[in-house]
Order: C-alpha cells, then sequence, then structure tokens
C-alpha cells in the first residue's frame, strides 16, 4: 500500500477541494514543513506531494522508499531533479491550469496603475472628492490600454493569452525575441525594439541561468517610453535593486509585482521599500490563486498522482521549469 505525505497544504487555499486517490492508501497532511522536518516526514512514504519545500540530494539520499514526488506547482526548481532521475524517483508537475487567472491578474495591474485606480482611491477616502467641489477631480493622470504598445517577453501559453486579452483592449502587441539571440522567426520583435518601444512590459518567462536578472539597469535604460513594468512570472527576472533605481529615475512609469526574490521578502528588503510608492502595487503572488485556478490544480495533482501508480504517468518533468 502507498504511503502518501503532503509536506504543504497550506499552499492551496482551505476552501479548495482536494480529493482522495482511488487506490488503496494511507495519508498523512502537514500545513507547514520546516527543512529539518523533512526526512522524518517523509520517512517510508512512497509519494510526496510538495509545493516549495526543497528537497535536495542531501535529503533525497535518506528517502529510499520514495519513488513519486507530486508537485502542487508547475515550478520544480525546489526539486533535485539530477537526482531523481539517476534514482528511480519520478516528478510530475501542474500543467495549463493558469491561463485565465495569471493573465486576468497581469490586466488587472495594468489597469490599475493606467488608470491610477489606488491613488484615486485614496483621495476619496480622504476627502478630496468634497475639497474638489464639482463632479470629478483630476489629481493623476488617466492612460487608456487602447492604442498603447504592449511588449511581451514570454511566448508560452501565458505570453499568448496575454496577447489575446490585449488585442481585445486594442492594443498593439510584441513578442519578445530571447535576450541576446536572433533570427527566431516571425513571431518576435527584436529584444532592444520592444525595450525602446514598449508602453507597457510584461513578463511571463521562466527563471533559468539565461533569464535571471534579465530586467536590470541596462534594460531600463532602453525603455525610452517610460513604460509600466508587470511581473506575475518570477521575481529573479528583475535586479530589484536596479527596479527601485529605474522608479527613483523616472526610467519607468510604474511597477506591477507579484513574484520577489525571496518569498515573503523581509521586511526591510528593496521590494517592500518600493512597494510604499504610489506608482507601484505589489501583491502576494497570487496571480495564479484564482479558486477556479486552484480547483484545478488539485484536481490534477491527484490525477497525475492515479496515472503513475496505474502505470501511465502523466506531466512528467523532463529538465527545469
Amino acid at each position: 500500500m502507498h504511503r502518501i505525505v503532503f509536506l504543504d497544504r497550506a499552499t492551496i487555499a482551505p476552501q479548495i477541494s482536494l480529493r482522495r486517490p482511488s487506490f488503496p492508501h494511507a495519508y498523512t497532511e502537514h500545513q507547514h514543513t520546516g527543512p529539518d522536518e523533512v526526512v522524518d516526514r517523509l520517512a517510508g512514504a512512497t509519494i510526496a506531494i510538495n509545493n516549495k519545500v526543497k528537497l535536495t540530494a542531501e535529503i533525497l539520499a535518506q528517502l529510499p522508499d520514495l519513488k513519486l514526488i507530486a508537485v502542487a506547482a508547475t515550478g520544480t526548481d525546489c526539486i533535485d531533479k539530477t537526482f531523481c532521475q539517476a534514482h528511480g524517483i519520478a516528478v510530475t508537475n501542474i500543467r495549463g491550469y493558469a491561463l485565465n487567472t495569471v493573465p486576468e491578474h497581469t490586466f488587472a495591474l495594468m489597469l490599475a496603475l493606467r488608470r491610477n485606480i489606488v491613488p484615486f482611491r485614496a483621495d476619496v477616502l480622504t476627502g478630496e472628492w468634497q475639497k474638489a467641489g464639482q463632479f470629478c477631480f483630476f489629481h493623476h493622470p488617466i492612460k487608456d490600454l487602447g492604442g498603447a504598445r504592449l511588449g511581451i517577453i514570454g511566448e508560452g501559453i501565458l505570453g499568448q493569452r496575454v496577447a489575446e486579452i490585449a488585442k481585445v483592449f486594442g492594443m498593439v502587441t510584441m513578442f519578445a525575441a530571447h535576450k541576446g539571440k536572433s533570427g527566431l522567426g516571425p513571431l518576435y520583435t527584436p529584444w532592444e525594439q520592444v525595450l525602446e518601444t514598449s508602453d507597457i512590459i510584461t513578463l511571463h518567462s521562466p527563471l533559468t541561468p539565461e533569464t535571471r536578472n534579465m530586467i536590470a539597469m541596462p534594460e531600463f535604460h532602453r525603455m525610452k517610453r517610460h513604460p509600466l513594468l508587470i511581473n506575475t512570472a518570477r521575481g529573479g527576472l528583475v535586479e530589484e535593486n536596479d527596479l527601485e533605481a529605474a522608479l527613483e529615475e523616472g526610467l519607468i512609469s510604474g511597477a506591477g509585482v507579484d513574484v520577489t526574490m525571496p518569498e515573503p521578502p523581509p521586511a526591510d528588503s528593496t521590494i517592500m521599500r518600493i512597494a510604499k510608492r504610489p506608482n507601484v502595487i505589489v501583491t502576494p503572488h497570487v496571480a495564479w490563486a484564482s479558486d477556479e485556478a486552484q480547483q484545478t490544480l488539485a484536481d490534477q495533482l491527484i490525477d497525475n498522482i492515479e496515472n503513475f501508480v496505474a502505470g501511465q504517468p502523466t506531466n512528467l518533468v523532463q529538465g527545469a521549469f
């Protein structure tokens, strides 16, 4: 009989239903698991469910019964996949569940920042409307999405979905060629051109050695139209100290940030400092987390486990995500 242990159930909202697998098993669930608790909790387990707990080679070497790590997310960078491949431990992940939730959050940030929703709300609460003495007031600039040039960095399913929605708004969309590369085909606009001509730049790339800190001061200096920068992908894509400098120097008009490095960020970190700016919105890595998306994730998670046990594995991870 399989023994299943979920190390960090609190990474899925409590209202989301997580059905039990249909095969005979023993199931143990922990809301959180610290680094010094992993080995004891997975001792004897054949299947681990994990989201963000680090499973290093040193830890995995102490778990000879482990056959499957079912990751409750798309990213698997917390798993030593080289060790897993060498020792016959399968790793599965979740795919395609965020097709609506991440693009919708991306546009929520765009709209809130372009239309200065947060500052206007604050003004209403402090009595500025009454002070204006007329039906409206103009303390903050308002810009449409229609006609704006949108640079999309990352051409996967989320980037493609963002482009679809952008066209409905009447935006001009561009997919950025990969940094430092050319000749990628007609889908792509040269990297430098996207930086120089975009009114809004949105990131939808994985975090890899090649993409880490791909937006830093050299890139900010090329942003001639002082765009908004939206990041709902990975915190390490943007050099946070340079982001602060770009905001301070007016190289960009604002930023919408849903991801940081690390998460959560320390209270005295750069990202928490810039979060206080009126032209910045920081949300706590929740772009993925609509109830609908989380339920899809939870259902797919158990599907992956059942399919593995049935000898027909799905969503096996090949390489790094």
